[in-house]
């Protein structure tokens, strides 16, 4: 892991790709998608409470995951990472393909930033050395993005574009298949409860430490398999939006088309296999990368088409450092710096809706100016 001063030097990282010149939609929609987790969700969730207003409630309803089976907007911004790390691969390892970079070399590169990953997500959940191993979460977002992307470059560095077509059905299919084939003991086969599901249960007899759920990790290592999928749904939108022959007009379609297309087969595929995000069911990868096509087309048409981008600073500015603002909550107060700026200002209002929205506003701010200050020192977190 390291900073650097240079966009044009550094390598791509899985979870933060390096920025891409062509892309700037890519780099606002990681941004756009950031910000809902490093405190918009806090602003509406607050509005909602303090106001009551209808809008604000039906905004932070889609704030929260469902308890079980379901789909809220909420479950989007992780596999949306994910889809993106994908959708910059073709740019980044593609053309270092094409310039005649070893492909042994490009591997091991690939396999180190999965594993760094994995290592900052134990760290992130636990600290560094301050739990005991069996009270340890090795599980983690960062772990699943570091593995399922690391899988899901390899497949493309090696695989020609039919194999890693074939890799994409083959992962969701037999995720299906395993998931209501395979009996778990004391349950039986296709019981998809916490307790009896095939995945919670290789969890248990796998992963050391401890499970998020004592009995079931949301980010588990056999869940993290049809994940895989998301990351090569990515890199398909990303080789096809790097592709000539076609107008940024008609690449916008068939982005809208295929993701309206892979929506529709998740609610048909819900009947028998429950879109959840817990499990990360087959259901779940089509609508997750149908919803992450879907946004894709409408930034990259705005933004790169329509060539409207004086609106994506605010965004591009997160999405540039996103693993840092992700990690920078573990060890800096963003909190206590919002009070000290804007607590004080805050009270002069009598209303509660003012006091607690500008706060979480405040805290807001604050953390979009810790980005904007390493933006303009040209200081990015890559892994």
């Amino acid at each position: 892991m390291h900073t650097t001063t240079s966009q044009s030097t550094a390598d791509p990282a899985i979870a933060q790709p390096a920025p891409v010149k062509r892309l700037l939609s890519l780099d606002t929609l990681r941004g756009f998608d950031m910000f809902w987790i490093m405190g918009g969700e806090d602003v509406f969730h607050i509005l909602a409470k303090t106001t009551g207003w209808a809008w604000a409630v039906v905004i932070a309803e889609q704030l929260h995951h469902p308890d079980w089976n379901g789909f809220t907007a909420y479950d989007l911004i992780f596999p949306l990472f994910l889809f993106m790390a994908g959708v910059s691969t073709p740019f980044s390892i593609g053309s270092r393909l094409e310039k005649g970079a070893d492909k042994s070399e490009v591997a091991r590169k690939i396999i180190t930033r999965g594993l760094v990953l994995v290592l900052l997500g134990v760290i992130y959940n636990n600290g560094l050395f301050v739990k005991a191993f069996q009270d340890t979460r090795f599980p983690s977002v960062l772990g699943r993005i570091g593995l399922a992307g690391m899988f899901g470059q390899l497949i493309y560095l090696y695989a020609s574009t039919r194999f890693q077509y074939i890799w994409f059905v083959g992962l969701l299919l037999g995720y299906w298949a395993l998931m209501m084939l395979v009996p778990v003991p004391g349950c039986g086969a296709g019981i998809l409860t916490m307790e009896c599901n095939l995945a919670s249960f290789i969890d248990r007899q796998i992963v050391p430490g401890h499970l998020y759920k004592t009995i079931h990790d949301p980010e588990g290592v056999f869940s993290t398999i049809p994940a895989i999928g998301n990351a090569l749904l990515g890199i398909f939108a990303g080789t096809f939006l790097r592709a000539h022959g076609r107008t940024g007009v008609q690449k916008t379609l068939r982005l809208l088309g295929i993701g309206v297309g892979f929506v529709v087969l998740a609610w048909l595929w819900n009947f028998v296999f429950p879109v959840n995000k817990n499990l990360w069911t087959s259901s779940f990868v089509c609508v997750t990368g149908g919803f992450s096509l879907i946004l894709l087309a409408i930034f990259y048409w705005v933004i790169d088409v329509k060539g409207l981008k004086g609106w994506t600073f605010f965004f591009t500015v997160i999405g540039m450092n996103s693993i840092l603002i992700y990690l920078a909550g573990e060890f800096i107060s963003f909190d206590y710096a919002a009070r000290f700026f804007f607590e004080g200002l805050l009270k002069l209002s009598s209303s509660e809706v003012v006091q607690k929205v500008g706060m979480a506003i405040g805290v807001l701010a604050v953390k979009w100016a810790f980005l904007y200050y390493m933006y303009k020192k040209k200081t990015f977190l890559r892994v």
